[in-house]
């Protein structure tokens, strides 16, 4: 298996024929408004491009994983920092399957996006026969502390199991919580993605991981981590430099890796 960090949250997982693109934010740099004009500096975003080897992977993207879309069904409200519309429009022109949390799935079928496979929280699906091997869970993901939460509407984090590969847990935007914690306590995945940007709007408590959840995530996590969700946005203050002093202070940098856009995380076959 083969992680392609391509920006953000943005990645995609190699197994074999597969490349499944996760959460894809396509955009030109500064493209985007920003996130937050007063607590942030208010810059326009995506703050950085993406990595020149984007162009040589995006065209072997076989699947999608989309984690979350949309508040309240509205698409002045689209979280593009997950799916804007270069992401759409890539989806679309090359008929991507897409798999997503079941109340996201109308949402992005409305918008011409081809959604195969659609889930509950906590319920698994073996995949279509194209995608053979794989079979993914829906996690609970809470947006954010405090009532934020409500407003940014909740997405999903997915737990991936390939048949002969590492397992893979992708907490999505979330805040540290019981479900989270269950899932890195009694799945035990081999790798596991945090969005580790601490980010924050101009009102209301953090709606990603602060420093001390993250932390707490990685001692939780059986295995390697990935942070992502960093240096692209600018309502995410965390830097790589700083989570790297802070983790080697913990004694926890040896479990995880914090990839530079465009970097490829290597995972040996099980």
């Amino acid at each position: 298996m083969k992680i392609h960090h391509l920006r953000n949250a943005t990645f995609i997982i190699e197994s074999g024929k597969n490349y499944i693109i996760v959460d894809p934010m396509l955009s030109e740099k500064g493209k985007l408004p920003p996130f937050a004009l007063f607590r942030h500096k208010p810059r326009f975003n995506p703050t950085v491009s993406l990595p020149d080897n984007a162009l040589h992977i995006l065209p072997k993207v076989t699947h999608c994983l989309i984690t979350h879309s949309h508040t309240f069904g509205l698409k002045a409200l689209q979280h593009t920092d997950h799916l804007d519309a270069d992401g759409e429009l890539f989806l679309k022109q090359n008929n991507i399957p897409v798999i997503c949390r079941e109340d996201d799935a109308n949402y992005l079928k409305k918008y011409g996006i081809n959604v195969i496979t659609s889930l509950y929280y906590w319920e698994s699906k073996e995949l279509s026969e194209e995608l053979k091997g794989i079979k993914i869970t829906a996690i609970p993901a809470k947006h954010g502390h405090g009532w934020i939460h409500k407003f940014m509407a909740n997405g999903a984090g997915f737990y991936i199991e390939i048949q002969n590969e590492p397992s893979i847990y992708i907490s999505g935007d979330t805040v540290y919580t019981q479900d989270v914690e269950r899932v890195l306590t009694e799945f035990k995945p081999n790798i596991a993605v945090v969005a580790a940007g601490s980010a924050s709007l101009d009102v209301g408590g953090s709606i990603l991981m602060p420093l001390e959840e993250i932390i707490k995530f990685i001692q939780k996590a059986p295995n390697r981590v990935i942070l992502n969700h960093l240096e692209a946005l600018n309502h995410c203050p965390t830097t790589r430099n700083q989570l790297k002093l802070i983790l080697q202070d913990k004694v926890l940098l040896s479990k995880v890796y914090i990839p530079d856009d465009g970097e490829i995380l290597n995972f040996d076959t099980l």
